[in-house]
């Protein structure tokens, strides 16, 4: 009951289909005691998918860090480019920020500069999308600085974003 308001909130503004409140470290557990216990991370795998699409926020938390964990084998693909494919539709930018946050954590390179380019190019959302994705890379030197200058206005979280990368330059 005490987490029904803060939940209304969070999930209007974020985009959710719907929010419980887990909170992120409990997430955290679950998705670790999932990898421990499943008959295989082939599994999982398959499951990320269908956690996305009921686009709940735990759900798209678990998708992530079972996406950031599981091996590119059984993933069948590059984790960057899994998670490309399962955003086909306007996401909440903070959700991309996470789910782009837990692949570094995990070792996923952030894609170079010439996908960065191809990318930005497909629509305004994409190129919010792909400076979000600049932000996270360890080496900040902007060879993509024509993507978040030329990127369209968004939120304040991106325009937080967009500033700091601007400023780091200097």
């Amino acid at each position: 009951m005490a987490n029904k308001p803060r939940a209304d909130v969070i999930s209007q503004s974020g985009g959710y289909a719907f929010h419980v409140g887990s909170p992120l470290p409990d997430l955290r557990q679950v998705s670790s005691w999932m990898m421990s216990h499943a008959p295989s991370q082939r599994r999982l795998a398959k499951m990320i998918p269908a956690l996305w699409k009921r686009h709940g926020r735990e759900d798209i938390s678990i998708a992530g860090l079972l996406m950031a964990n599981v091996s590119p084998d059984d993933l069948g693909q590059n984790p960057w480019m899994a998670f490309i494919h399962l955003l086909q539709r306007k996401e909440a930018l903070a959700t991309v920020l996470e789910v782009g946050e837990e692949l570094v954590r995990a070792g996923h390179e952030v894609p170079d500069d010439e996908w960065m380019r191809a990318a930005s190019a497909q629509s305004p959302q994409w190129h919010q999308y792909t400076v979000l994705f600049v932000s996270l890379r360890k080496n900040q030197s902007l060879s993509c600085r024509d993507i978040i200058v030329n990127a369209p206005k968004g939120g304040e979280l991106f325009e937080r974003i967009r500033h700091r990368l601007l400023e780091s330059e200097h």
